[in-house]
C-alpha cells in the first residue's frame, strides 16, 4: 500500500480508519504519536486510543521530529502517524518553522519503504476563528493537508465514520 492521508472533522472516524488500514499491512504497526500529555482531559484521550489499538502496536512518541521517527521506524512495519494536526500545534508553540517541517516531511516521505498513514483534521471547515493566532493556525493546517495530500498515493475524507476517497 502506498502512503495514505486520512483527514476529516473532529470525531468522524480517522484514526479507527487508519488503524484498520495499518493492520490491514503486513508487518507489526507502529503507532507515531504526536501528542503531549500536559492535562488529565489529554491523558484520557490517549488511554482511549491505546486500550482500541491494543497490544499489537509498537509505539514511538515523535511531538515535533516525524521525519526522526520515521527514519527510525522504516523497515519495521507499517507506520501510523496521529496526528499533523497535534503535531502543527507542536511546531506553532515551539515557534518553528512550519512550512520547512512540511517540507522536511514530505521529503522524508519519499525515501520511506513502508507504508506511511498519516491523519489530519479539516480545521477550515467551520467559522472564521477570532483571533490572529487561530487564523494562522488554520490557514497553516490548510496548506499543510494540501502539501501532504499532494505527496501520498491515497487520500480519504472520512464523513460521520464512512471513507470517502479522494485521490487514488
Amino acid at each position: 500500500m502506498p502512503h495514505s492521508l486520512i483527514t476529516g472533522g473532529a470525531r468522524s472516524g480517522k484514526s479507527r480508519r487508519a488503524e484498520f488500514l495499518a493492520r490491514s499491512l503486513p508487518g507489526r504497526p507502529i503507532y507515531i504519536a504526536t501528542a503531549e500529555i500536559r492535562d488529565a482531559e489529554m491523558a484520557a484521550r490517549v488511554a482511549e486510543h491505546q486500550a482500541r489499538r491494543g497490544p499489537e502496536w509498537d509505539e514511538h512518541p515523535a511531538p515535533r521530529d516525524l521525519c526522526s521517527a520515521l527514519q527510525q521506524t522504516d523497515g519495521r512495519g507499517p507506520r501510523l502517524v496521529d496526528c499533523l494536526t497535534l503535531w502543527l500545534s507542536n511546531l506553532f508553540e515551539a515557534e518553528r518553522d512550519w512550512h520547512a517541517a512540511t517540507q522536511d516531511l514530505v521529503a522524508c516521505l519519499e525515501r520511506q519503504q513502508s507504508p506511511v498513514i498519516l491523519v489530519t483534521n479539516e480545521v477550515g471547515l467551520g467559522i472564521v476563528p477570532g483571533s490572529k493566532l487561530g487564523r494562522d493556525f488554520r490557514d497553516a493546517q490548510g496548506r499543510l493537508n494540501q502539501i501532504v495530500a499532494g505527496a501520498v498515493a491515497h487520500v480519504e475524507l472520512m464523513v460521520a465514520g464512512i471513507p470517502v476517497t479522494v485521490k487514488s
